[in-house]
């Protein structure tokens, strides 16, 4: 049987440099819960969950009229979210990602894709199914962000890979 969905998300890719600062701090702060593969490492935008597959060109498109402004990010709080995700958080976020998240929230409501209820909260998952509560600072990870991506989740016997489908620049 062929599944017709797929599951999709728009996000914001850690560059592969930061990633590789971030895994070795969580690494060497002993957290635990599963840690999150440093190519999975990203800022969500927008989860769109399972999506029809013929709806995917419509989604491209509508990304495309995003225009928003690049802006620098800094991540400086890990903290524990929902049920057991610890995560690295802005201690201010920037206005810029803010209104990045409402254009695609936007676009993404006049298409008819509903998404989750909740504020947008804007979060870099490090380990999942923590047992532990984490609430202290880190160091600061910044990174320029100048560009979004839409993406696929993809269950793998190896674990979850995302896959990039497309991505579009910011305005410098």
């Amino acid at each position: 049987m062929i599944d017709d969905t797929l599951r999709l998300f728009f996000a914001l890719p850690c560059p592969p440099e930061q990633a590789a600062a971030v895994c070795a701090w969580r690494d060497d702060q002993a957290l635990d819960g599963r840690a999150v593969s440093r190519d999975n490492l990203h800022l969500t935008l927008a989860f769109l969950g399972a999506q029809p597959r013929e709806h995917l060109d419509a989604l491209l498109q509508m990304a495309a009229t995003v225009h928003a402004e690049a802006f620098s990010l800094t991540l400086d709080r890990l903290t524990t979210i929902g049920k057991g995700f610890i995560c690295l958080q802005p201690a201010s976020t920037p206005p810029a990602l803010l209104q990045l998240a409402e254009a695609l929230s936007e676009r993404l409501a006049a298409l008819g894709v509903v998404l989750d209820c909740r504020p947008f909260l804007p979060h870099l998952t490090l380990s999942r199914q923590a047992r532990s509560r984490a609430q202290q600072s880190a160091p600061d990870f910044t990174w320029h962000v100048d560009r979004f991506v839409l993406y696929r989740s993809v269950n793998t016997a190896d674990g979850v890979r995302y896959d990039e489908l497309g991505s579009w620049p910011l305005l410098p």
